[in-house]
Formats: structure tokens, sequence, C-alpha cells
């Protein structure tokens, strides 16, 4: 009889954890990094760069797919804006500009903007669910009047059998923005009008 009741204890006890981490919000510590090649356009030239977060909130999706959830995926701007200030420096750099974050007249800019990051839940079928993860950046090149903005969007859809912990998630969404910032430095028009 006493170990009925602890073997149900126990399973209770087992339910309410599992329960707890299925409810339990993700904080993702995110550091992408740019891997395509620039071209190389520049000879030195300062251009003041700066990257923006132009998202409404940090909450990117929640883990179940519902709205309602408490079970949020976030990841702060606070964290991600300078690593992808570094990146955007790098890309700038190697691109043969002398990258800068002080701003002057006439000198030529690059507006990096991460416009979305989203987290959704795709189609649900028998044992297999799936999430689909999206980031939108927006580029945007000043010189002498001139402006170039281009738009770069990156999509992933991933299957599981298991729903992603923290860790998963975190690589997932380092991926996307890792190839949203390759597709937009690999931009030769970008280059072209800092160089003009």
């Amino acid at each position: 009889m006493r170990r009925r009741h602890l073997l149900r204890f126990s399973a209770l006890m087992l339910a309410t954890v599992w329960l707890a981490g299925c409810a339990s919000p993700h904080y993702l510590q995110l550091d992408p990094k740019r891997t395509a090649a620039v071209p190389q356009i520049g000879s030195g030239q300062a251009v003041t760069v700066v990257a923006v977060d132009g998202r409404d909130s940090g909450v990117i999706g929640t883990r179940s797919g519902s709205a309602m959830s408490t079970a949020t995926i976030t990841v702060s701007a606070h964290e991600l804006i300078p690593r992808l200030q570094r990146e955007a420096e790098r890309a700038v750099r190697e691109m043969g500009f002398s990258p800068t974050t002080e701003h002057a007249e006439g000198r030529p800019s690059l507006t990096l903007t991460l416009e979305r990051l989203g987290y959704e839940r795709g189609e649900s079928r028998p044992v297999i669910d799936e999430a689909r993860l999206e980031a939108v950046f927006v580029a945007e090149a000043v010189n002498g009047g001139n402006t170039y903005t281009g738009t770069y969007t990156s999509r992933r859809t991933q299957s599981f059998a298991v729903r992603p912990d923290r860790d998963t998630n975190a690589r997932m969404v380092n991926d996307l923005l890792s190839d949203g910032l390759d597709r937009a430095f690999r931009d030769a028009e970008l280059g072209r009008l800092l160089a003009r």
C-alpha cells in the first residue's frame, strides 16, 4: 500500500517537472557569424556602420505555437544587436573600408536592421511536429545623396519528434541569422554604393 502511494507520488512529481519544463520560457543567447565571402571593393574609406533592432518585441514565438502560451522564446536586442554590429563591421572591413560608429557629414553609411525574427509552429503530423523560422534583415547604404536598400529573408523549417530544448532552439536561430547575414553582405550593390 505504502509502495503504491510512493509510486503515485513519484509519477505525479515526474509529470509536474515535465509540464513545468514544457511551459518554461527560453531566453536564447545567440552569436551569429557571417561565413560568406564579401566583394572587396573599398580602398580604406571610412564608413559609418550601425546595427539596429526593428522588431516590436524580443519575443520571437512560443514553444507550443500558441500565442497565449507562457513557453515563450525570447531573443534580447540588448544581447543580439552588439553581435550583429560586430559582424557588420567585420564585413565592411573585409570589403576594404574602415568601419566606424561615429557619424559625420557626407560620410558613407551602412545601417543593418533586424526587421523580423519569428518562430512559429508549422504543420503537425502524427508523432512529428514542425517549427518554421524566419529572419528578415534590411540593409541601407547611403553615400552622397544616393541610397540603396536591400531586404534579405532567411527561412528554415525544422521537423522534430521531441520538442527542441533551449540549446537546439539557439542553434537553429543562430544558423538562421548567420544565413541572413551572408545574404546581406554578399550583395555587391551595397559595397558599390559605399565605394562611389
